[in-house]
């Protein structure tokens, strides 16, 4: 089997499928949540703690340094901890949401798993012989 048909039979598998689906899936929902987290929730949160945007949230370790002309030699050097904290959020939110999913997949389980399948009838021929088989066993019947 050559190199080529051995991959195209690899990736043409479905579980390989799903999961690239699954992957594009998961970067549309996390961009989908940051922008929820960014756009919506955050905003008002920042509002009712006074006004704050938390992008702004920083520590600065190292000031800027600046040439006599105003233009900048070397950056500053800040810990960017409510960036992180809008990551932290995202992340929960997205957890939250996958614990959800695959809780109710877990349900549909075991709801399947509880449905009794339905016993498959026997055949005609199953039936004769067990009414033979039962009519042999109630032993010989006295002739009229």
């Amino acid at each position: 089997m050559s190199f080529g048909s051995e991959f195209r039979e690899f990736a043409m598998r479905g579980n390989v499928v799903d999961l690239a689906i699954g992957v594009v899936i998961g970067a549309a929902f996390g961009k989908v949540v940051s922008s929820l987290v960014n756009g919506i929730i955050m905003p008002p949160i920042g509002l009712l703690i006074g006004g704050v945007n938390f992008d702004d949230l920083k520590l600065t370790m190292k000031d800027a340094v600046l040439a006599a002309d105003g233009s900048v030699v070397t950056e500053a050097v800040t810990l960017n901890y409510g960036a992180f904290g809008q990551t932290i959020l995202d992340f929960l939110i997205i957890a939250f949401a996958i614990f959800m999913v695959i809780k109710a997949m877990n349900r549909m389980k075991r709801k399947q798993d509880a449905d009794p399948a339905e016993p498959a009838h026997p055949s005609e021929e199953v039936q004769l012989l067990r009414e033979i088989r039962d009519s042999l066993m109630q032993g010989p019947r006295p002739r009229a």
